[in-house]
């Protein structure tokens, strides 16, 4: 499911590419090229989120025994990164505009032209943020938030484009592009802050560590004396845990075990894609 829904980004990156070029080239706004510009970089995003789920997918082997997952983090940071090249090339359309403002013409054709695109990116960015959540996928989430982003950027570019036709202001075009790459600026940055989090093995938010916390402590109850050092991370749609579990000497090594299968399972079944790991230890090695 996530790589078609990746193919079916990549899709309509295209055709709203096309669009958003057309209209730029019927109105010649530097704001519309400047959005334009920046489809171009979902395009190159989509077949980054591509490349990476197709990686991702591929099961463990001898020299990647935790799996492939983490490609979808370096497709998430090469995509922040070509936004960060966006706003860039955007900003040196715009700067010599600015000081310089050119009267638009048939801004209407365009402007519809560049709402139709900008209709069918809505679309699209509610499905790739909507099947991102549901899979546990940072690259179909990080497309899906940057097709949003660029939907935002396009309603306000396309609102200050219209306002500049209708007051004849035309300074307002290079100031909008100005700040639709002061927009993409900040996203790409976050993306980066992000992925890189990911890569570095950040763990589990908060809410899911206390959510995973609380399941232990009621499958457990009564049943084991203590558990400590646990820890998380992530990878993509995987998740890892592992902590110590002090049990009753009187338990033997079958009984230990079958305590932990249970308890794999329901935190399994809590958290999909979870990988768990528990060290039984006596209740010599009890901290508390």
């Amino acid at each position: 499911m996530a790589e078609r829904a990746a193919w079916t980004s990549l899709l309509v990156a295209l055709l709203v590419l096309g669009l958003k070029a057309l209209a730029y080239r019927l109105t010649g706004s530097v704001a519309l090229l400047s959005d334009a510009l920046e489809s171009t970089v979902n395009v190159v995003a989509a077949l980054l989120a591509l490349f990476a789920i197709r990686f991702a997918a591929r099961p463990p082997d001898a020299t990647h025994p935790f799996g492939h997952t983490k490609a979808e983090y370096l497709s998430a940071v090469l995509e922040g990164v070509f936004i960060l090249l966006a706003a860039f090339f955007i900003a040196k359309e715009a700067l010599p505009r600015l000081l310089h403002p050119t009267p638009l013409e048939d801004l209407g054709p365009g402007l519809v032209v560049s709402l139709l695109a900008s209709t069918l990116n809505g679309l699209l960015a509610y499905r790739l943020i909507s099947l991102g959540k549901a899979l546990r996928s940072p690259a179909l989430a990080a497309d899906g938030y940057h097709v949003l982003s660029d939907v935002l950027t396009s309603l306000g570019v396309l609102l200050g484009v219209g306002l500049a036709w209708a007051t004849g202001f035309w300074a307002l075009d290079p100031l909008l592009a100005l700040l639709v790459a002061g927009n993409i600026l900040l996203m790409g940055f976050r993306l980066v802050r992000e992925s890189l989090g990911g890569l570095m093995d950040e763990g589990l938010s908060p809410e899911e560590v206390a959510r995973i916390q609380a399941l232990i402590a009621r499958e457990l109850s009564g049943k084991a004396l203590e558990v400590h050092d646990l820890k998380t991370r992530k990878a993509g749609h995987r998740a890892f845990l592992e902590f110590h579990l002090v049990v009753p000497g009187s338990l033997t090594v079958a009984e230990a075990h079958a305590l932990c299968d249970r308890l794999e399972r329901a935190l399994e079944a809590e958290v999909p894609g979870l990988s768990v790991t528990i060290h039984v230890e006596p209740e010599s090695e009890r901290q508390a």
